[in-house]
């Protein structure tokens, strides 16, 4: 055969083949053809065309998502419409609307709005008003909020570099240091302290978002929790200082935690050992519970870094947790069997025993703490305390405390005086 014939064998062949490998050609099964493409591969790190490709094509899709959210002169006019269409009469101050006038405000508002006025969203806001409307006031804050959800689920997906839902720790950092200039509650901050403050914000995420530690949190689960509305709390100029104090992410908050960090370092090598940790709080944490935070947290020759102590304040400061009772119950499973027994009650209460001579009060008996425990959590087996088990008693922090820390031991014992002190505190104030 002539070379010619030859290639067009080996053409007619290759098309066969290529065909084939596609999942289309004769030797293809039927449904391939009526099965949609659910699978893309993503662009390996070579593949430098491709990645920036991707790259831009999220960006034109998060602009046109952008694009679609109503912008403040729409919001306006939408609350223009819904004052001008309230349905009388009215209740107390409250302006209200019915269903008839509530679709009337849907057609005039724009193809924007459209997704907002359903039977759905009405029937929902609807409660027990005897004409059977809903308040203008809260169907515009559902509208708000929606709209609010959708800005900031395209402004943290900016900073989704793999562009898979998530935000690893590096991403998260980079949002929070971009955020820092418009929240006016944080213009004090000295730039020197921003590296700290955003390893202080982005700790709480990743303790609560990410159990697993898997090093990515879900773009949905930082809308779903409450922090990213405690962070964005700090716009407010007039925020007051209770409200700061109890907020983690407001300077007062960060600068005492890396305060008491740097309290704590004595040495002033960056780092805390043992003995340093030992101070913490009221420094009545058991020497065999700092042990086991050394065993099982990750350390630098046997010392701790900040990040490390973030994870341990987050814990401790939050034993009501699921998140943080995680956290010490790992600590307190000292044979890693997945459930604490008598022996590994046994094993952190002696400690508090040995506390409670070296300060001369009496000891008291394991077996009475022991029955108060399992009485308190009410374990599906008898004989052993699972994670969930504390969880589902709501006296996590109670029985963690009593375990590992002296004072919180020490709360518990004498919780019926501290009340009828306190109940006592309050008649005097009462009587002046």
């Amino acid at each position: 055969r002539s070379e010619q014939e030859l290639k067009e064998e080996e053409m007619e062949l290759f098309t066969q083949y290529y065909g084939q490998w596609k999942g289309g050609g004769a030797g293809g099964n039927p449904s391939y053809s009526n099965i949609p493409r659910f699978y893309y591969r993503l662009p390996a790190e070579d593949e430098v065309l491709l990645q920036k490709l991707r790259e831009e094509s999220r960006a034109v899709f998060l602009q046109r998502k952008s694009r679609e959210l109503l912008d403040n002169e729409e919001l306006q006019n939408l609350w223009f419409l819904l004052d001008k269409h309230q349905t009388s009469p009215m209740i107390g101050e409250e302006a209200m609307i019915n269903y008839e006038n509530f679709l009337k405000v849907g057609e005039k508002a724009g193809p924007k709005c459209k997704q907002f006025f359903t039977a759905k969203i009405f029937a929902k806001l609807l409660h027990n008003d005897p004409y059977g409307r809903i308040s203008i006031m809260q169907f515009f804050n559902y509208v708000m909020r929606k709209v609010w959800l959708h800005q900031t689920r395209i402004g943290l997906s900016l900073y989704d570099v793999a562009g898979q839902g998530y935000l690893r720790e590096s991403d998260l950092e980079n949002y929070i240091l971009e955020l820092i200039p418009t929240l006016p509650q944080l213009d004090g901050l000295e730039k020197s302290f921003y590296s700290f403050y955003v390893c202080t914000a982005v700790r709480k995420f990743f303790f609560f978002l990410d159990p697993l530690r898997t090093g990515k949190i879900k773009i949905q689960d930082i809308l779903a929790c409450s922090f990213l509305d405690d962070l964005l709390e700090l716009r407010d100029e007039e925020l007051s200082k209770e409200s700061q104090e109890t907020n983690w992410f407001s300077a007062p908050s960060a600068l005492r935690v890396y305060g008491q960090y740097l309290n704590l370092d004595k040495d002033h090598n960056g780092m805390l050992s043992k003995e340093e940790l030992s101070r913490y709080g009221t420094g009545t944490l058991t020497n065999i519970f700092l042990d086991r935070v050394f065993q099982e947290c990750l350390t630098y020759d046997g010392e701790m870094d900040y990040k490390t102590y973030l994870d341990f304040v987050l814990a401790l400061e939050n034993r009501k947790e699921p998140a943080a009772l995680q956290y010490i119950f790992k600590l307190l499973d000292i044979e890693n069997k997945g459930y604490l027994n008598v022996f590994s009650l046994n094993y952190f209460f002696r400690a508090i025993q040995e506390q409670m001579k070296i300060h001369g009060q009496e000891p008291v008996s394991f077996q009475d703490v022991k029955d108060e425990i399992f009485d308190m959590v009410k374990p599906k087996d008898p004989y052993k305390i699972s994670l969930q088990d504390l969880i589902n008693s709501s006296q996590g922090d109670t029985v963690t405390s009593i375990l590992i820390d002296l004072n919180g031991f020490w709360t518990y014992e004498n919780r019926e005086v501290l009340v009828a002190s306190d109940n006592d505190s309050t008649a005097d104030v009462d009587d002046t």
